[in-house]
């Protein structure tokens, strides 16, 4: 499909000779995407390299310095990448699951993310520990009506009651108990940006 959105008879060239590039191409770009589940050759000589170095070792044996001076001048690339490429292609794709007969496998050198470095856990030890200072600061600075309010509404972590139920205990209305909210709210916003 590429060579036919492409494909312009006035160069004088059939479709069928256009086509013939495109459909090479395709295949090869296949080949490389698919051989391995990590990409191997994505440069233009990493892709010479990949379909003509495993035809142009001897016997399929380890390549001397000399064999890589040979490949890398007869396909015209630098000779540490002949060496790449033979160590890529002589690698093979492992599972980081456990085998049965492994008694380590992959995943077991692989870090753990829910063990942090002791320094970013002293960190966050060390930030909760100034916000619990600040927020304690700020409830101190509140009237003992509206510290119980910010406490029953926004700190406890289980049945938390409704504006309504706090109406009640403080024989106000629900609409008073929001106003007195949000006022301590405000209250204790500008202490904590005081601290911070």
């Amino acid at each position: 499909m590429k060579a036919v959105k492409r494909f312009n008879p006035e160069r004088g060239v059939r479709l069928v000779s256009f086509a013939i590039h495109w459909i090479k191409a395709e295949i090869h770009e296949f080949i490389v995407r698919n051989w391995r589940l990590v990409k191997i050759a994505s440069t233009k000589s990493q892709r010479k390299l990949f379909f003509n170095l495993r035809k142009m070792r001897p016997d399929g044996q380890t390549l001397n310095s000399e064999q890589v001076n040979y490949i890398a001048q007869k396909l015209n690339v630098r000779p540490h990448e002949v060496s790449e490429m033979e160590v890529r292609l002589s690698g093979r794709d492992l599972s980081i699951e456990n085998q049965p007969d492994d008694k380590y496998s992959a995943d077991y050198c692989l870090s753990d993310n829910r063990r942090e470095e002791p320094i970013y856990v002293l960190g966050r030890r060390n930030q909760d520990t100034l916000q619990n200072e600040g927020i304690n600061q700020a409830l101190e600075s509140l009237d003992l009506r509206s510290r119980h309010i910010i406490e029953s509404r926004w700190l406890q972590d289980d049945n938390a009651p409704t504006l309504h139920d706090l109406a009640l205990t403080f024989g106000v209305s629900a609409e008073r108990i929001r106003q007195i909210e949000v006022a301590a709210m405000k209250k204790m916003k500008k202490i904590l940006s005081a601290n911070n």
